[in-house]
Parts: C-alpha cells; structure tokens; sequence
C-alpha cells in the first residue's frame, strides 16, 4: 500500500500518526513538509480529498497566524494558500495520503481510517493514551 506522510518530526500527533502506520507494517514515504512542502496544487487537493476547508487546514498555534492577519473572514482561499506555502508551519498537521483516502490525521488514529493493513499490535500513544489492543484493534 502506497503511503505518504506530510510530517513534523517536532509534533507528538505526527510521530503518533508515523508510528501507527508502521505499526500496519508499512513503511510510508515521509515528507518533511517544513522543509520541502507541497506545491499548491497538491496542498489544494489534499485539503479537499480531506474534507476541509483551506481555513479547516490552517494551524494557528505556534505559527505566525495572527502577525499575518490570516483570522480576517475576509480573506478567500487564494491568501490563504499563499501564506500556507510562504509559512509552511501554517499548514496543520500530518496529512496522510493512501488508496482509501486522506485524513489530516487529529487525532493520531485517524490514520486507521485509511490504511488497508491492520495493527500489528498494540500501540500507545507518547502521552500513555491506548490506542490499539493487543489484538491489534483499535480502543475507543
């Protein structure tokens, strides 16, 4: 199964969601997105394959969202984009692109909704947090 993480080796939900999917036994192809991001027509369509919207796909903390006046309503989704990929730390994270679908993967176990492979085994998240039983079924 063809898999690829836009990943934040800095963020506990990223490493979350990579040690997930190679708990599945897949080895994905990781995107350190900081460093080399998406171009915008590929950030376009992993924000809609996912559901959301361009502001849904914005992250706020931690970024220079606010001194770039990015919460005006006003703004469309062509600023928007722009500030995303001049600042790629405004773009949230991790999204995870498969076959069946992708998810900006909040929380981490989201990622199970789109991976073919099942659990290997159990899995718990850096904060204790259980997320995968010994069987390797998802805890809810």
């Amino acid at each position: 199964m063809s898999v690829t993480i836009y990943h934040n080796p800095a963020c506990g939900t990223s490493r979350n969601t990579l040690a997930l999917i190679r708990n599945a036994g897949i080895e994905p192809t990781v995107i350190e997105y900081l460093s080399a991001p998406p171009d915008r027509e590929t950030l376009q369509t992993m924000i809609r394959d996912a559901g959301l919207t361009v502001r849904e796909a914005i992250r706020e903390k931690g970024t220079p969202y606010a001194e770039l006046g990015l919460a005006d309503p006003s703004l469309t989704d062509d600023p928007l984009l722009d500030a995303m990929l001049a600042h790629p730390i405004l773009i949230n994270r991790p999204f995870v692109v498969t076959p069946l679908g992708v998810r900006l993967c909040r929380p981490s176990e989201v990622v199970l909704d789109i991976l073919a492979s099942p659990q290997k085994g159990a899995f718990t998240k850096e904060d204790g947090e259980v997320v995968v039983d010994a069987s390797g079924r998802r805890v809810k």
